[in-house]
């Protein structure tokens, strides 16, 4: 179950995928982001992701739409878990071979999710049966 929605910011991710799913309960349960799966989308979130959002995550706020690695990467962020690495977060984010090695890292990570499915997974909430 989902807290209300308290955050000026929202993930929206893969919920037709186990691994993405895990992560984004993970990440739901620990900050006061709103989470909405691809299949949830509406028309004001979807007019401000890229054409190709389904590649990827992204985190959406008022003022900036931060996709693959750095969606994750700033909802980290929000968790308690990750607020005390936004200075940190801050100052890798100056440097572009910083940016690509956490850009590459997401690709890794996402491009190999069946695999990383077998260890941390959930039932997607796209494949739930509706009395769920």
């Amino acid at each position: 179950m989902r807290r209300p929605h308290m955050s000026d910011a929202t993930l929206v991710y893969d919920d037709d995928c186990g691994f993405c799913t895990w992560w984004a309960d993970f990440i739901g349960e620990r900050s006061d982001l709103e989470i909405v799966g691809f299949s949830a989308l509406g028309d004001d979130l979807l007019e401000r992701l890229p054409d190709d959002y389904e590649s990827c995550s992204h985190l959406v706020t008022e003022e900036d739409v931060y996709s693959c690695g750095k969606s994750i990467e700033t909802a980290l962020t929000y968790t308690e878990l990750g607020k005390p690495a936004r200075p940190l977060v801050s100052f890798l984010r100056q440097f572009e071979d910083y940016e690509r090695f956490r850009e590459r890292a997401y690709r890794q990570v996402a491009d190999n999710r069946s695999k990383w499915g077998k260890v941390m997974s959930k039932t997607p909430p796209a494949r739930r049966d509706n009395s769920d």
